[in-house]
Protein backbone atom coordinates (compact mmCIF):
# COMPACT_ATOMS: atom_id res chain seq x y z
CA UNK A 1 0.00 0.00 0.00
CA UNK A 2 1.41 3.37 -0.45
CA UNK A 3 2.82 5.95 1.81
CA UNK A 4 0.08 8.12 3.67
CA UNK A 5 0.01 11.75 2.86
CA UNK A 6 -0.36 13.95 6.37
CA UNK A 7 -3.57 15.45 7.03
CA UNK A 8 -3.43 19.42 7.46
CA UNK A 9 -5.93 21.67 9.45
CA UNK A 10 -6.24 24.60 7.11
CA UNK A 11 -7.76 27.97 7.67
CA UNK A 12 -11.49 28.07 6.69
CA UNK A 13 -12.38 31.74 4.61
CA UNK A 14 -14.51 34.52 6.13
CA UNK A 15 -17.22 33.40 4.00
CA UNK A 16 -17.35 30.25 3.68
CA UNK A 17 -20.10 29.85 6.66
CA UNK A 18 -21.35 33.11 7.64
CA UNK A 19 -19.52 36.02 5.60
CA UNK A 20 -17.74 38.65 7.91
CA UNK A 21 -17.58 35.70 11.16
CA UNK A 22 -14.18 34.82 11.52
CA UNK A 23 -13.05 34.22 15.07
CA UNK A 24 -9.07 34.54 16.14
CA UNK A 25 -6.60 31.78 15.18
CA UNK A 26 -6.91 28.72 18.05
CA UNK A 27 -4.17 28.71 20.48
CA UNK A 28 -1.34 26.01 19.32
CA UNK A 29 -1.34 23.54 22.17
CA UNK A 30 2.08 23.01 23.84
CA UNK A 31 4.32 20.21 24.34
CA UNK A 32 3.09 19.56 27.59
CA UNK A 33 -0.25 20.27 26.63
CA UNK A 34 -0.59 18.02 24.02
CA UNK A 35 0.97 15.08 25.93
CA UNK A 36 -1.53 15.55 28.58
CA UNK A 37 -4.88 15.95 26.35
CA UNK A 38 -3.42 12.74 24.33
CA UNK A 39 -2.95 11.02 27.62
CA UNK A 40 -7.02 11.86 28.70
CA UNK A 41 -8.66 11.35 25.27
CA UNK A 42 -10.08 7.88 25.38
CA UNK A 43 -9.02 5.28 22.64
CA UNK A 44 -11.25 4.92 20.03
CA UNK A 45 -14.07 2.30 20.31
CA UNK A 46 -13.82 -0.70 17.79
CA UNK A 47 -16.83 -3.21 17.08
CA UNK A 48 -18.14 -4.44 13.76
CA UNK A 49 -21.30 -3.61 13.38
CA UNK A 50 -22.70 -5.13 10.43
CA UNK A 51 -26.01 -6.69 8.20
CA UNK A 52 -26.36 -8.73 5.48
CA UNK A 53 -28.49 -7.57 2.62
CA UNK A 54 -29.89 -10.91 0.74
CA UNK A 55 -30.65 -10.13 -2.92
CA UNK A 56 -31.81 -14.03 -3.19
CA UNK A 57 -35.16 -14.78 -3.32
CA UNK A 58 -35.96 -10.06 -2.81
CA UNK A 59 -35.65 -11.09 1.08
CA UNK A 60 -33.63 -7.54 1.52
CA UNK A 61 -33.55 -6.28 -1.61
CA UNK A 62 -34.70 -5.60 -4.04
CA UNK A 63 -37.94 -5.62 -1.88
CA UNK A 64 -39.48 -7.24 -5.38
CA UNK A 65 -38.14 -7.98 -9.09
CA UNK A 66 -38.59 -5.62 -11.91
CA UNK A 67 -38.52 -2.37 -9.88
CA UNK A 68 -37.68 0.40 -11.91
CA UNK A 69 -34.18 2.17 -11.44
CA UNK A 70 -35.61 4.97 -9.55
CA UNK A 71 -37.30 2.60 -6.87
CA UNK A 72 -34.17 0.68 -6.90
CA UNK A 73 -32.19 3.72 -5.73
CA UNK A 74 -34.77 4.85 -3.14
CA UNK A 75 -35.19 1.30 -1.45
CA UNK A 76 -30.75 1.07 -1.44
CA UNK A 77 -30.75 5.05 -0.25
CA UNK A 78 -33.35 3.66 3.33
CA UNK A 79 -31.33 0.37 3.70
CA UNK A 80 -28.03 2.89 3.83
CA UNK A 81 -29.48 5.81 6.15
CA UNK A 82 -31.26 3.31 8.40
CA UNK A 83 -27.74 1.63 8.95
CA UNK A 84 -26.02 4.84 9.43
CA UNK A 85 -28.35 5.62 11.43
CA UNK A 86 -28.55 3.32 13.76
CA UNK A 87 -24.96 2.97 14.44
CA UNK A 88 -23.56 0.39 11.95
CA UNK A 89 -20.37 0.26 10.33
CA UNK A 90 -20.84 -2.35 7.76
CA UNK A 91 -23.00 -3.58 4.87
CA UNK A 92 -22.71 -7.51 3.54
CA UNK A 93 -23.94 -7.26 0.05
CA UNK A 94 -25.22 -10.30 -1.79
CA UNK A 95 -24.11 -9.62 -5.40
CA UNK A 96 -23.67 -13.88 -6.60
CA UNK A 97 -27.03 -15.35 -4.93
CA UNK A 98 -26.85 -18.53 -7.90
CA UNK A 99 -23.70 -17.93 -10.75
CA UNK A 100 -25.78 -14.77 -11.41
CA UNK A 101 -24.61 -11.49 -10.81
CA UNK A 102 -26.21 -8.56 -9.51
CA UNK A 103 -23.59 -5.58 -11.59
CA UNK A 104 -22.69 -5.47 -15.32
CA UNK A 105 -20.57 -8.79 -15.83
CA UNK A 106 -18.63 -10.41 -18.70
CA UNK A 107 -18.49 -13.54 -16.65
CA UNK A 108 -22.08 -14.16 -15.50
CA UNK A 109 -25.70 -13.09 -16.65
CA UNK A 110 -28.02 -10.61 -14.35
CA UNK A 111 -29.72 -11.93 -11.28
CA UNK A 112 -33.51 -12.39 -11.74
CA UNK A 113 -33.63 -10.81 -8.42
CA UNK A 114 -33.39 -7.60 -10.42
CA UNK A 115 -35.21 -7.26 -13.48
CA UNK A 116 -37.85 -10.45 -13.21
CA UNK A 117 -35.59 -12.33 -16.06
CA UNK A 118 -32.31 -13.35 -15.68
CA UNK A 119 -29.66 -12.17 -17.81
CA UNK A 120 -31.82 -8.81 -18.72
CA UNK A 121 -30.23 -5.55 -17.39
CA UNK A 122 -32.25 -3.88 -14.85
CA UNK A 123 -31.68 -0.44 -16.72
CA UNK A 124 -29.61 1.69 -18.92
CA UNK A 125 -26.01 1.86 -17.59
CA UNK A 126 -27.24 0.89 -14.20
CA UNK A 127 -24.28 -0.42 -11.78
CA UNK A 128 -26.31 -1.56 -8.36
CA UNK A 129 -22.80 -2.90 -6.99
CA UNK A 130 -21.06 0.61 -7.72
CA UNK A 131 -23.41 2.91 -6.57
CA UNK A 132 -24.10 0.94 -3.36
CA UNK A 133 -20.27 1.20 -2.89
CA UNK A 134 -20.32 4.93 -3.38
CA UNK A 135 -23.57 5.55 -1.05
CA UNK A 136 -22.18 3.27 1.62
CA UNK A 137 -18.63 4.93 1.98
CA UNK A 138 -20.48 8.34 1.41
CA UNK A 139 -21.98 7.73 4.86
CA UNK A 140 -18.91 5.85 5.96
CA UNK A 141 -19.57 2.33 6.17
CA UNK A 142 -17.75 -0.51 4.56
CA UNK A 143 -18.77 -2.80 1.83
CA UNK A 144 -18.35 -6.11 1.98
CA UNK A 145 -19.51 -8.08 -1.60
CA UNK A 146 -21.08 -11.78 -0.54
CA UNK A 147 -20.98 -14.57 -2.75
CA UNK A 148 -22.58 -17.88 -2.95
CA UNK A 149 -20.05 -20.11 -4.32
CA UNK A 150 -21.65 -23.10 -5.52
CA UNK A 151 -25.51 -22.44 -5.90
CA UNK A 152 -26.33 -22.48 -9.33
CA UNK A 153 -29.90 -21.96 -9.27
CA UNK A 154 -32.33 -21.31 -6.04
CA UNK A 155 -35.42 -22.86 -5.44
CA UNK A 156 -37.56 -19.26 -6.08
CA UNK A 157 -35.61 -19.15 -9.55
CA UNK A 158 -38.99 -18.49 -12.28
CA UNK A 159 -37.39 -17.22 -15.19
CA UNK A 160 -35.10 -19.18 -17.86
CA UNK A 161 -31.71 -19.57 -17.34
CA UNK A 162 -29.76 -17.08 -19.55
CA UNK A 163 -27.65 -18.42 -22.49
CA UNK A 164 -24.20 -17.62 -20.70
CA UNK A 165 -25.23 -19.31 -17.41
CA UNK A 166 -22.53 -21.83 -16.44
CA UNK A 167 -25.57 -24.59 -16.39
CA UNK A 168 -25.90 -23.76 -20.12
CA UNK A 169 -22.17 -23.07 -21.02
CA UNK A 170 -20.79 -26.22 -19.19
CA UNK A 171 -23.85 -28.37 -18.17
CA UNK A 172 -21.40 -30.90 -16.99
CA UNK A 173 -20.12 -28.95 -14.41
CA UNK A 174 -23.75 -28.25 -12.63
CA UNK A 175 -26.04 -31.07 -10.94
CA UNK A 176 -29.34 -31.04 -10.45
CA UNK A 177 -29.77 -31.48 -6.56
CA UNK A 178 -33.57 -32.05 -5.53
CA UNK A 179 -35.20 -28.25 -6.64
CA UNK A 180 -31.30 -26.90 -6.61
CA UNK A 181 -28.99 -26.41 -9.24
CA UNK A 182 -25.47 -26.76 -8.13
CA UNK A 183 -22.24 -26.44 -9.07
CA UNK A 184 -20.18 -29.64 -8.35
CA UNK A 185 -16.80 -28.37 -6.53
CA UNK A 186 -15.47 -31.53 -7.74
CA UNK A 187 -15.06 -29.86 -11.19
CA UNK A 188 -12.05 -28.06 -11.92
CA UNK A 189 -14.32 -25.36 -13.94
CA UNK A 190 -16.50 -24.75 -11.38
CA UNK A 191 -14.09 -23.50 -8.88
CA UNK A 192 -11.95 -21.31 -11.51
CA UNK A 193 -15.68 -19.55 -12.51
CA UNK A 194 -15.64 -18.51 -8.86
CA UNK A 195 -11.95 -17.50 -8.86
CA UNK A 196 -12.51 -15.61 -12.11
CA UNK A 197 -15.55 -13.82 -10.56
CA UNK A 198 -13.99 -12.78 -7.35
CA UNK A 199 -10.79 -11.43 -8.70
CA UNK A 200 -13.34 -9.47 -11.39
CA UNK A 201 -14.93 -8.32 -8.77
CA UNK A 202 -11.89 -6.98 -6.37
CA UNK A 203 -9.97 -5.54 -9.59
CA UNK A 204 -12.57 -3.54 -11.01
CA UNK A 205 -14.85 -2.49 -7.59
CA UNK A 206 -13.70 -0.51 -4.34
CA UNK A 207 -15.14 -3.28 -1.95
CA UNK A 208 -13.93 -3.55 1.50
CA UNK A 209 -13.60 -7.22 2.01
CA UNK A 210 -15.17 -10.61 -0.21
CA UNK A 211 -17.34 -12.63 1.84
CA UNK A 212 -18.66 -16.22 1.05
CA UNK A 213 -21.13 -17.81 3.25
CA UNK A 214 -22.44 -21.43 4.66
CA UNK A 215 -23.20 -22.96 1.26
CA UNK A 216 -19.85 -25.70 0.19
CA UNK A 217 -21.74 -28.97 -1.27
CA UNK A 218 -25.74 -28.71 -0.55
CA UNK A 219 -27.97 -29.23 2.78
CA UNK A 220 -28.37 -32.98 2.22
CA UNK A 221 -32.23 -33.47 1.35
CA UNK A 222 -33.57 -36.97 2.50
CA UNK A 223 -34.45 -39.19 0.22
CA UNK A 224 -38.37 -40.31 -0.46
CA UNK A 225 -39.53 -43.30 1.48
CA UNK A 226 -39.65 -45.55 -1.19
CA UNK A 227 -36.78 -44.40 -2.79
CA UNK A 228 -34.48 -46.97 -4.85
CA UNK A 229 -32.46 -47.99 -1.88
CA UNK A 230 -29.50 -48.38 -4.71
CA UNK A 231 -29.62 -44.74 -5.28
CA UNK A 232 -28.71 -43.71 -1.74
CA UNK A 233 -26.33 -45.92 -1.40
CA UNK A 234 -23.37 -43.76 -0.99
CA UNK A 235 -25.38 -41.13 1.20
CA UNK A 236 -23.39 -40.08 4.18
CA UNK A 237 -26.34 -39.58 6.62
CA UNK A 238 -29.09 -42.33 6.44
CA UNK A 239 -32.09 -41.47 4.24
CA UNK A 240 -30.56 -38.50 2.59
CA UNK A 241 -30.11 -38.19 -1.14
CA UNK A 242 -26.17 -38.33 -2.14
CA UNK A 243 -25.37 -35.24 -4.34
CA UNK A 244 -24.52 -36.91 -7.80
CA UNK A 245 -21.03 -36.08 -8.29
CA UNK A 246 -20.00 -39.26 -9.54
CA UNK A 247 -18.40 -38.46 -12.42
CA UNK A 248 -15.75 -35.87 -10.91
CA UNK A 249 -15.33 -38.82 -8.34
CA UNK A 250 -14.31 -40.91 -10.65
CA UNK A 251 -12.18 -39.01 -13.07
CA UNK A 252 -10.19 -38.06 -9.27
CA UNK A 253 -10.30 -42.23 -8.79
CA UNK A 254 -9.01 -42.82 -12.45
CA UNK A 255 -5.91 -40.26 -12.24
CA UNK A 256 -4.70 -41.83 -9.16
CA UNK A 257 -6.43 -40.29 -6.43
CA UNK A 258 -6.64 -42.01 -3.31
CA UNK A 259 -8.46 -40.27 -0.51
CA UNK A 260 -11.85 -41.11 0.63
CA UNK A 261 -14.60 -39.47 -0.93
CA UNK A 262 -15.78 -37.50 2.11
CA UNK A 263 -12.19 -36.40 2.40
CA UNK A 264 -12.05 -35.64 -1.38
CA UNK A 265 -14.71 -33.47 -1.05
CA UNK A 266 -13.35 -31.48 2.01
CA UNK A 267 -10.43 -31.26 -0.48
CA UNK A 268 -12.10 -29.67 -3.22
CA UNK A 269 -13.66 -27.36 -1.01
CA UNK A 270 -10.31 -26.82 1.14
CA UNK A 271 -8.81 -26.07 -2.83
CA UNK A 272 -11.12 -23.22 -2.79
CA UNK A 273 -11.22 -21.39 0.27
CA UNK A 274 -7.19 -21.32 0.11
CA UNK A 275 -7.63 -19.90 -3.81
CA UNK A 276 -10.01 -17.21 -2.68
CA UNK A 277 -8.03 -16.31 0.18
CA UNK A 278 -5.15 -15.95 -2.13
CA UNK A 279 -6.62 -14.34 -5.35
CA UNK A 280 -8.47 -11.23 -3.02
CA UNK A 281 -4.95 -10.19 -1.89
CA UNK A 282 -3.31 -10.78 -5.05
CA UNK A 283 -5.50 -8.52 -6.63
CA UNK A 284 -6.05 -5.93 -3.58
CA UNK A 285 -3.83 -6.55 -0.63
CA UNK A 286 -6.02 -4.58 1.40
CA UNK A 287 -9.76 -5.82 0.88
CA UNK A 288 -10.40 -8.58 3.40
CA UNK A 289 -11.47 -12.00 3.05
CA UNK A 290 -14.50 -13.86 5.43
CA UNK A 291 -16.13 -16.37 5.57
CA UNK A 292 -19.42 -17.45 7.74
CA UNK A 293 -20.20 -20.93 7.91
CA UNK A 294 -22.36 -23.00 9.87
CA UNK A 295 -22.41 -22.36 13.77
CA UNK A 296 -21.61 -25.98 15.05
CA UNK A 297 -18.01 -27.23 14.80
CA UNK A 298 -16.88 -30.51 13.56
CA UNK A 299 -18.47 -33.60 16.48
CA UNK A 300 -14.57 -34.62 17.54
CA UNK A 301 -13.99 -31.16 19.00
CA UNK A 302 -17.18 -29.94 20.15
CA UNK A 303 -17.99 -29.42 24.10
CA UNK A 304 -19.88 -31.67 26.18
CA UNK A 305 -23.39 -31.15 25.39
CA UNK A 306 -23.67 -29.61 21.98
CA UNK A 307 -25.18 -31.50 19.55
CA UNK A 308 -26.80 -30.85 15.83
CA UNK A 309 -26.24 -31.04 12.37
CA UNK A 310 -22.10 -31.34 11.12
CA UNK A 311 -21.46 -29.48 7.71
CA UNK A 312 -18.23 -31.34 8.69
CA UNK A 313 -19.90 -34.46 7.41
CA UNK A 314 -22.56 -33.24 5.49
CA UNK A 315 -21.37 -29.68 3.76
CA UNK A 316 -17.76 -31.24 3.64
CA UNK A 317 -16.77 -27.63 5.25
CA UNK A 318 -13.72 -27.88 7.35
CA UNK A 319 -14.00 -24.57 8.98
CA UNK A 320 -11.49 -25.63 11.66
CA UNK A 321 -8.94 -25.99 9.22
CA UNK A 322 -9.00 -23.04 7.13
CA UNK A 323 -9.03 -20.81 10.70
CA UNK A 324 -5.71 -22.89 11.56
CA UNK A 325 -4.32 -21.91 7.98
CA UNK A 326 -4.75 -18.43 8.16
CA UNK A 327 -7.08 -18.50 5.11
CA UNK A 328 -9.29 -16.13 6.15
CA UNK A 329 -9.18 -12.44 7.58
CA UNK A 330 -12.43 -12.84 9.72
CA UNK A 331 -14.46 -15.64 10.17
CA UNK A 332 -18.24 -15.07 11.08
CA UNK A 333 -19.69 -17.91 12.23
CA UNK A 334 -23.88 -18.61 12.04
CA UNK A 335 -24.90 -18.39 15.93
CA UNK A 336 -28.46 -19.07 14.93
CA UNK A 337 -29.52 -19.77 18.50
CA UNK A 338 -31.08 -18.25 21.55
CA UNK A 339 -28.95 -18.08 24.77
CA UNK A 340 -30.72 -20.77 26.42
CA UNK A 341 -31.07 -23.65 24.10
CA UNK A 342 -28.16 -25.85 25.98
CA UNK A 343 -27.77 -28.21 23.02
CA UNK A 344 -26.70 -25.14 20.40
CA UNK A 345 -25.83 -22.65 23.17
CA UNK A 346 -24.89 -19.67 22.00
CA UNK A 347 -22.50 -19.00 24.30
CA UNK A 348 -20.82 -22.18 24.45
CA UNK A 349 -20.59 -22.16 20.62
CA UNK A 350 -19.29 -18.82 20.54
CA UNK A 351 -15.79 -20.04 22.89
CA UNK A 352 -15.76 -22.76 20.86
CA UNK A 353 -15.02 -20.76 18.17
CA UNK A 354 -12.53 -18.45 20.07
CA UNK A 355 -10.58 -21.42 20.94
CA UNK A 356 -10.00 -22.28 17.29
CA UNK A 357 -9.01 -19.01 16.13
CA UNK A 358 -5.02 -19.61 16.91
CA UNK A 359 -3.90 -16.72 14.23
CA UNK A 360 -6.47 -14.35 16.16
CA UNK A 361 -8.14 -13.59 12.82
CA UNK A 362 -11.34 -11.49 13.12
CA UNK A 363 -14.67 -13.22 15.31
CA UNK A 364 -17.55 -11.77 14.14
CA UNK A 365 -20.48 -14.08 14.83
CA UNK A 366 -23.78 -13.72 12.90
CA UNK A 367 -26.80 -13.36 14.77
CA UNK A 368 -30.11 -14.60 13.56
CA UNK A 369 -31.61 -11.15 13.96
CA UNK A 370 -34.95 -11.53 11.63
CA UNK A 371 -36.09 -13.80 14.19
CA UNK A 372 -36.80 -11.58 16.46
CA UNK A 373 -40.75 -10.89 14.89
CA UNK A 374 -44.66 -10.36 16.31
CA UNK A 375 -45.43 -14.34 16.52
CA UNK A 376 -45.55 -17.01 18.65
CA UNK A 377 -42.32 -18.54 17.90
CA UNK A 378 -40.64 -15.01 17.47
CA UNK A 379 -37.55 -13.86 19.68
CA UNK A 380 -38.24 -10.63 21.82
CA UNK A 381 -35.28 -7.75 20.66
CA UNK A 382 -33.52 -8.81 24.22
CA UNK A 383 -32.18 -11.48 22.77
CA UNK A 384 -30.52 -9.79 20.11
CA UNK A 385 -29.43 -7.45 22.60
CA UNK A 386 -28.22 -9.82 25.78
CA UNK A 387 -26.23 -11.54 22.86
CA UNK A 388 -24.43 -8.49 21.91
CA UNK A 389 -23.83 -8.14 25.46
CA UNK A 390 -22.07 -11.58 25.67
CA UNK A 391 -20.09 -10.96 22.30
CA UNK A 392 -18.68 -7.88 24.08
CA UNK A 393 -17.44 -9.75 27.33
CA UNK A 394 -15.27 -11.80 24.92
CA UNK A 395 -12.06 -9.59 24.04
CA UNK A 396 -11.45 -11.95 21.45
CA UNK A 397 -14.50 -11.44 19.58
CA UNK A 398 -14.66 -7.93 17.58
CA UNK A 399 -17.77 -7.34 16.29
CA UNK A 400 -21.42 -9.26 14.89
CA UNK A 401 -23.19 -9.35 11.98
CA UNK A 402 -26.91 -9.15 11.60
CA UNK A 403 -29.06 -11.51 9.39
CA UNK A 404 -30.38 -9.67 8.17
CA UNK A 405 -31.27 -5.51 7.32
CA UNK A 406 -34.88 -6.54 7.05
CA UNK A 407 -35.49 -7.14 10.36
CA UNK A 408 -33.73 -4.38 11.30
CA UNK A 409 -35.26 -1.83 8.47
CA UNK A 410 -38.52 -2.55 10.01
CA UNK A 411 -37.41 -1.90 13.73
CA UNK A 412 -39.38 -5.47 14.57
CA UNK A 413 -39.99 -4.86 18.62
CA UNK A 414 -38.47 -1.64 18.19
CA UNK A 415 -35.23 -3.64 18.02
CA UNK A 416 -33.08 -1.03 15.71
CA UNK A 417 -34.13 1.50 18.18
CA UNK A 418 -32.87 0.01 21.40
CA UNK A 419 -29.89 -1.22 19.13
CA UNK A 420 -29.55 2.67 18.58
CA UNK A 421 -29.87 3.94 22.12
CA UNK A 422 -28.01 1.12 24.12
CA UNK A 423 -25.14 -0.78 22.39
CA UNK A 424 -24.32 1.59 19.43
CA UNK A 425 -25.13 4.91 21.01
CA UNK A 426 -21.35 5.40 20.85
CA UNK A 427 -20.40 5.18 16.99
CA UNK A 428 -17.18 2.54 16.38
CA UNK A 429 -14.31 1.87 14.43
CA UNK A 430 -14.05 -1.07 12.49
CA UNK A 431 -11.43 -3.43 14.32
CA UNK A 432 -7.65 -2.79 12.39
CA UNK A 433 -6.15 -5.64 10.30
CA UNK A 434 -2.57 -5.01 10.58
CA UNK A 435 -1.79 -8.22 8.90
CA UNK A 436 -2.55 -6.83 5.82
CA UNK A 437 -0.76 -3.42 6.02
CA UNK A 438 2.24 -2.09 4.67
CA UNK A 439 2.25 1.18 6.26
CA UNK A 440 0.43 2.78 8.66
CA UNK A 441 -1.44 6.56 8.41
CA UNK A 442 1.37 9.82 9.17
CA UNK A 443 0.40 11.81 11.88
CA UNK A 444 -1.86 14.94 11.28
CA UNK A 445 0.11 18.43 11.44
CA UNK A 446 -1.83 21.25 12.45
CA UNK A 447 -1.17 23.91 9.49
CA UNK A 448 -3.44 26.59 10.69
CA UNK A 449 -6.75 26.85 12.31
CA UNK A 450 -9.43 29.37 13.11
CA UNK A 451 -13.03 29.23 14.10
CA UNK A 452 -15.10 30.55 11.74
CA UNK A 453 -19.29 31.05 11.54
CA UNK A 454 -22.02 31.80 14.70
CA UNK A 455 -20.89 29.94 17.78
CA UNK A 456 -23.38 27.22 17.38
CA UNK A 457 -21.89 26.57 14.02
CA UNK A 458 -18.15 26.99 14.63
CA UNK A 459 -16.17 24.44 12.84
CA UNK A 460 -12.45 23.99 11.09
CA UNK A 461 -11.88 22.54 7.87
CA UNK A 462 -9.92 19.38 7.66
CA UNK A 463 -8.13 19.54 4.12
CA UNK A 464 -6.46 16.16 2.80
CA UNK A 465 -3.64 16.27 -0.25
CA UNK A 466 -4.46 12.75 -1.06
CA UNK A 467 -6.57 10.43 1.18
CA UNK A 468 -7.13 7.77 -1.48
CA UNK A 469 -6.15 5.43 1.70
CA UNK A 470 -7.77 7.13 4.42
CA UNK A 471 -11.39 6.59 5.23
CA UNK A 472 -12.54 8.71 8.12
CA UNK A 473 -12.16 11.29 10.68
CA UNK A 474 -12.10 10.19 14.30
CA UNK A 475 -12.71 13.01 16.64
CA UNK A 476 -13.04 13.07 20.15
CA UNK A 477 -14.27 16.41 21.96
CA UNK A 478 -14.06 17.23 25.25
CA UNK A 479 -16.86 19.49 26.51
CA UNK A 480 -18.71 20.23 29.90
CA UNK A 481 -15.90 17.67 31.79
CA UNK A 482 -16.92 14.91 29.58
CA UNK A 483 -15.61 13.31 26.01
CA UNK A 484 -17.56 12.96 22.80
CA UNK A 485 -16.49 10.58 19.76
CA UNK A 486 -17.69 10.93 16.26
CA UNK A 487 -16.76 9.49 12.92
CA UNK A 488 -17.51 11.16 9.54
CA UNK A 489 -15.90 9.90 6.20
CA UNK A 490 -13.06 11.60 5.21
CA UNK A 491 -14.38 13.17 1.99
CA UNK A 492 -16.58 15.22 4.51
CA UNK A 493 -13.72 17.97 5.82
CA UNK A 494 -16.05 20.24 7.95
CA UNK A 495 -15.36 19.05 11.54
CA UNK A 496 -17.66 20.98 14.24
CA UNK A 497 -16.63 22.54 17.28
CA UNK A 498 -20.23 22.62 18.97
CA UNK A 499 -22.03 19.26 20.66
CA UNK A 500 -24.39 19.60 23.27
CA UNK A 501 -24.80 23.12 24.48
CA UNK A 502 -26.13 22.02 27.98
CA UNK A 503 -22.42 20.76 28.40
CA UNK A 504 -20.86 24.48 27.42
CA UNK A 505 -17.95 24.80 24.62
CA UNK A 506 -15.61 22.26 23.48
CA UNK A 507 -12.45 22.60 25.35
CA UNK A 508 -10.20 21.18 23.25
CA UNK A 509 -10.46 18.57 19.98
CA UNK A 510 -8.06 14.94 19.63
CA UNK A 511 -7.69 14.24 16.04
CA UNK A 512 -6.66 11.77 13.66
CA UNK A 513 -6.87 9.75 10.19
CA UNK A 514 -7.95 5.96 10.00
CA UNK A 515 -6.66 4.04 7.04
CA UNK A 516 -8.71 1.54 4.87
CA UNK A 517 -7.61 -1.32 7.40
CA UNK A 518 -9.34 0.40 10.61
CA UNK A 519 -5.56 1.65 11.13
CA UNK A 520 -5.38 4.79 13.25
CA UNK A 521 -2.67 7.38 12.91
CA UNK A 522 -1.20 9.38 15.66
CA UNK A 523 -3.63 12.05 17.36
CA UNK A 524 -3.03 15.42 17.22
CA UNK A 525 -4.69 17.98 19.87
CA UNK A 526 -6.83 20.99 18.70
CA UNK A 527 -7.34 23.81 21.19
CA UNK A 528 -10.54 25.93 20.98
CA UNK A 529 -8.98 28.76 22.75
CA UNK A 530 -7.98 31.94 20.60
CA UNK A 531 -4.32 32.78 20.59
CA UNK A 532 -2.99 35.33 22.37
Amino acid sequence: MAGLNPLFLVLAGAGFFVAGCVAPPMKPPSAAEEAAWLAEAPPAPREFRAAWVATVANIDWPTRPGLPVHQLRAEMIEILDRAHRMGLNAIVLQVRPAADALYPSRLEPWTEYLSGRQGRAPGWFYDPLREWIVEAHRRGLELHAWLNPYRARHVTAKSPLAPNHLARTHPDAVKTYGELLWMDPGEPVARQRTLDVVADIVRRYDVDGIHIDDYFYPYPLVAPANADPAATAMATLPGTREFPDEPSWQRYRATGGTLARADWRRENVNELVRALHETVHRVKPWVRFGVSPFGIGRPDRRPPGIAGFSQYDQLFADVELWVEQGWMDYLSPQLYWPIAQKAQSFEVLMDYWIRQNPRRRHLWPGLYTSQVADTARGWQAEEILSQIDLLRRRPEVGGHVHFSMVALKQDRRGLATQLQARPYVQPALVPATPWLAQSTPAKPRVQSARLTGAPERRRIRVSTMDATDLTHLAVWRKAGGAWTFSLQPVGNRDVPLTIDPARGPVEAMVLSVIDRLGQESERVVVLTKPAD
